[in-house]
């Protein structure tokens, strides 16, 4: 029968397997790379080609200019999307016929329509996919641990600054994963925490 793919496309790591499996086939770095400088064409056994995806262009980071497509996961490169998706779909990771399969999507919550809508464009226009399923990430790992039961919150810092009696404008912060890694890998360094 047709296989349905299952892919969690995160800020930092695309996850890709089939839908059925306890775990994803593929976890590989969500970024896109292309050379700064051309100065060789190889590095060790890895060819240095003009546009580099996911472990390669993990592999050779120092060498590139490196660009993660999705920001707290909203999609905001297309062009870079495009290549990462290629680069699942393709021989280097799944080696499907997106043709004969259906995909499910992950989403972060209170994903923006416009960014959903053009998702599901792409997976049925230049994928041409025979269907397309999008769903929160949090309410399918429940799924997957068989608690149908239960509930997901969704939690957002909101910073109201204040001076004196004079309220200022309120601003909201979305902290994907990758960002606190960052600041965790940070404050580690600077010996705030402990592993």
């Amino acid at each position: 029968g047709r296989k349905v793919v299952v892919c969690d496309k995160g800020t930092g790591f695309v996850k890709c397997g089939y839908a059925g499996s306890n775990f994803p086939e593929h976890i590989f770095p969500a970024l896109v790379g292309r050379p700064i400088m051309r100065s060789t064409t190889k590095v060790g056994n890895i060819e240095i080609k003009d546009l580099m995806v996911g472990n390669e262009a993990s592999e050779l980071r120092s060498m590139l200019e490196v660009n993660y497509p999705m920001e707290n996961g909203i999609v905001r490169n297309w062009d870079d999307m495009k290549h990462l998706w290629d680069y699942t779909f393709g021989p280097k990771k799944l080696n499907i016929d997106t043709r004969n399969c259906k995909i499910l999507l992950t989403e972060p919550p209170m994903n923006p329509t416009k960014n959903r809508e053009k998702i599901v464009e792409v997976m049925f226009e230049t994928y041409q996919f025979s269907g397309v399923y999008v769903a929160i990430q949090a309410v399918l790992t429940l799924y997957a641990q068989d608690a149908d039961g239960a509930a997901v919150m969704d939690a957002a810092l909101l910073l109201i600054a204040g001076n004196e009696s004079c309220p200022q404008p309120q601003a909201s912060k979305h902290l994907a994963a990758i960002e606190i890694m960052k600041l965790k890998r940070i404050l580690i360094l600077q010996n705030k925490i402990d592993l």
